[in-house]
């Protein structure tokens, strides 16, 4: 696996730009896919709305609005309409084709020997073309009804245009024959052609098309008994008719039993039940398609059945994260509650031993001062080991010129994180070993509570309580929020289930036996200290949360700064997991471990961020072409699981839950950097390449003069 090839040690090694274009490309395909599905059922749909009432009709030759049902608009003055014969009833269904109702139709026509015409929804042909076969099998006429029963007299013209040849370019690629009949949705009789429907029939007929209109409605639409279509559909009087009736657009069960009823009562008073065309006349209008048109129209039908099928997957991938979103909080919640119950029957006897802490520092002359003076504070005794690991600025210098006693400072030349608290371990001369970022102040009672645990010979490792000093601005805020309501949940969870995953950089203890059992910190990772962790599980050592033990670091203040952190830790996070992953076979506390704190990590820090993205993805389609009262609803009940993990978190931790104002915006901006993070991070992995520890840009937030305990203030 690339994830453990051998780090090159070089500047070369940067990150992939290749899967950002890739990344781009599947964005803009989904979008596509989303648009095209959102438009073709959700914009306008084949329901028994009837459609704005008629408006000036000027413009409407009385030829039509007082000729025959079908008109053929495109024949220049004295336009051309025709009926049909005398005791000749043309029956027409709209909507379809419905895979349920259709096909049952279809039945009782073939029951009666009956034939008709079926104009058809494009959408619908796409989505069904093995139904629109059938009807051209079966010997039944096909019409063009628009592509998605849009008003296309409310509609610009390049739309109408595209309705109306989409949907012949469906018909054509479901059933190889293409068409000249049109009827627009929402038509009725001659008489209510107003301007707008006019200007629709008339660029039809320019195209090509006969438009039929009707005579009879039956009103099968309004959903009413039986009775009722049997009154609306049977003429009276000799005259011929155009009939209509629906086979999509809903349940059509009403339409069925009564066409069933219909037919023979209408043969039994001499009407002839037949299609448009034989009702009028005219040719056949069904003709084969041209192999360009077969051709666009199958790809037609392969598109937005790839359309339907992206929604179904992210509609499904929705669903899971929602349940995992909810599950996580719930857990989470959960533990942190009882883990404040166990933690209050404390660790056993007090450990008062000496303690000796290391600090890697690289560049830290902005902070480092406060760190040492911080350390020294403490009301627990130790020695603090200070390794300036190659720094090119006055590290070493700010650290010398303190001269205290207790302090030890060491040079080398840059290696990395690693290898500096290597030599600091190699130089401790105590049993318990506290490891300080740099950037980090720690409160005078932070190293004694860090060392309690050990007073239990299984605890190997503690993870102290990092929280962001720098959150003025709302980058900083964030990053508090994440810190309390993310990390430190999360911390309280593995403690209780025995999987921790990571002690932090920032502010952790380690048994020195148990380093010495597992080598030290590994250079394999960039996350040195999840792969520490992780080894001291694997060995089984018990690794343990003291929120008590707190201490303040120096969180990224700008997003390009963030960005490259959490980018090293989530890619050294993966590293880890697979170097560690045999964990998951093992028996004992390192199996557990394995099977529980890697399994969580995969689900919710690796799976769920990836997958998250689909919530945000699904709330902008839904705003678009769906109840967007519903879809804010859904999003609200997202962001209340959110807050109320926040304030149980704020609550635990003692922090101000005011902070919390800033959550809503954390969703819109925050949460998409880190779902990018974690999606370049495992595409970077997969890749194979290596990148080098990165050091953060420091800011100077502590002052030497300061009491570390005043940051929480």
């Amino acid at each position: 696996m690339p994830l453990l090839r051998k780090p090159r040690d070089t500047t070369a090694s940067t990150p992939p730009r290749a899967h950002w274009v890739v990344l781009a490309v599947v964005l803009s395909a989904l979008a596509l896919a989303l648009g095209v599905e959102g438009y073709t059922h959700h914009l306008y749909g084949n329901s028994d709305y009837t459609g704005p009432p008629p408006g000036a009709s000027a413009m409407v030759p009385r030829e039509v609005s007082h000729g025959g049902p079908i008109i053929n608009g495109g024949a220049g003055p004295g336009h051309r309409t025709a009926e049909p014969r005398p005791k000749t009833i043309a029956l027409t269904f709209d909507d379809g084709p419905d895979p349920k109702w259709t096909p049952k139709i279809l039945q009782v026509l073939d029951r009666h020997h009956v034939k008709a015409t079926f104009f058809l929804l494009g959408n619908e042909v796409a989505a069904h073309p093995e139904v629109a076969r059938e009807i051209v099998a079966d010997g039944h006429e096909i019409g063009v009804h628009s592509f998605t029963h849009a008003d296309l007299a409310a509609v610009p013209d390049w739309q109408r245009r595209m309705e109306v040849r989409e949907s012949q370019l469906a018909i054509v690629g479901a059933t190889g024959q293409s068409t000249s009949l049109f009827r627009p949705p929402f038509s009725s009789e001659n008489n209510a052609l107003d301007d707008a429907a006019w200007n629709v029939v008339r660029q039809a007929g320019e195209h090509g098309y006969l438009t039929v209109l009707t005579t009879r409605d039956s009103q099968d639409w309004q959903r009413g008994d039986i009775q009722q279509i049997l009154r609306h559909s049977t003429p009276h009087g000799s005259q011929g008719q155009v009939l209509l009736m629906h086979d999509g657009g809903g349940s059509r069960a009403d339409t069925v039993a009564a066409l069933d009823r219909l037919i023979p009562v209408l043969q039994d008073k001499g009407w002839r039940v037949t299609t448009v065309s034989d009702a009028v006349g005219t040719g056949d209008p069904m003709r084969p398609g041209t192999w360009s048109d077969k051709a666009a129209g199958t790809a037609l039908i392969v598109a937005l059945k790839a359309s339907h099928v992206v929604l179904l997957a992210l509609t499904f991938l929705l669903y899971a994260a929602a349940f995992l979103t909810v599950l996580r909080a719930v857990i989470l919640v959960v533990a942190a509650r009882r883990h404040r119950r166990v933690r209050k029957r404390g660790w056993g006897p007090e450990m008062t031993g000496p303690v000796s802490v290391v600090v890697p520092a690289y560049n830290e002359e902005l902070g480092i001062e406060a760190t040492v003076r911080s350390l020294l504070d403490s009301d627990h005794p130790v020695e603090v080991i200070v390794v300036d690991d190659g720094s090119s600025d006055d590290t070493a210098q700010v650290v010398e010129s303190l001269d205290l006693p207790e302090m030890v400072l060491v040079s080398t030349p840059n290696r990395g994180k690693a290898a500096a608290l290597n030599t600091g371990i190699s130089l401790a001369r105590y049993d318990y070993v506290v490891m300080v970022d740099g950037d980090t102040v720690v409160e005078p009672e932070t190293v004694r509570m860090l060392v309690q645990p050990f007073s239990d010979p299984l605890v190997g490792a503690v993870s102290g309580n990092a929280k962001v000093a720098n959150r003025d601005g709302l980058l900083g805020l964030w990053q508090h929020i994440e810190y309390v309501v993310g990390f430190n949940l999360d911390r309280r969870l593995f403690d209780l289930a025995r999987c921790m995953p990571t002690v932090p950089g920032a502010v952790g203890a380690f048994r020195r036996s148990a380093l010495d059992r597992v080598g030290g910190v590994g250079r394999l990772t960039l996350a040195e200290d999840t792969d520490l962790t992780m080894s001291l599980a694997s060995d089984g050592w018990r690794v343990v949360y003291e929120e008590q033990a707190r201490a303040w670091t120096e969180a990224p203040a700008t997003l390009g700064a963030l960005w490259r952190q959490r980018y090293r830790w989530c890619y050294g996070t993966l590293q880890a997991m697979w170097r560690h992953r045999g964990t998951v076979f093992q028996r004992g506390a390192g199996g557990r471990f394995g099977r529980r704190g890697l399994g969580y990590l995969l689900l919710f820090q690796v799976l769920l961020p990836l997958f998250a993205p689909v919530v945000d993805v699904f709330a902008l389609y839904g705003l678009v072409f769906l109840d967007p009262s519903r879809i804010m609803s859904v999003w609200l009940a997202f962001l209340s699981v959110q807050m109320f993990m926040g304030w149980i978190a704020f609550r635990l931790d003692r922090e101000r839950a005011g902070a919390l104002w800033s959550m809503p915006l954390q969703q819109f901006v925050y949460r998409q950097l880190m779902y990018l993070v974690v999606i370049q991070s495992v595409v970077t992995a997969l890749a194979g390449v290596r990148l080098r520890w990165q050091r953060m840009d420091r800011y100077g937030s502590f002052a030497t003069s300061r009491e570390p305990a005043s940051v929480a203030d």
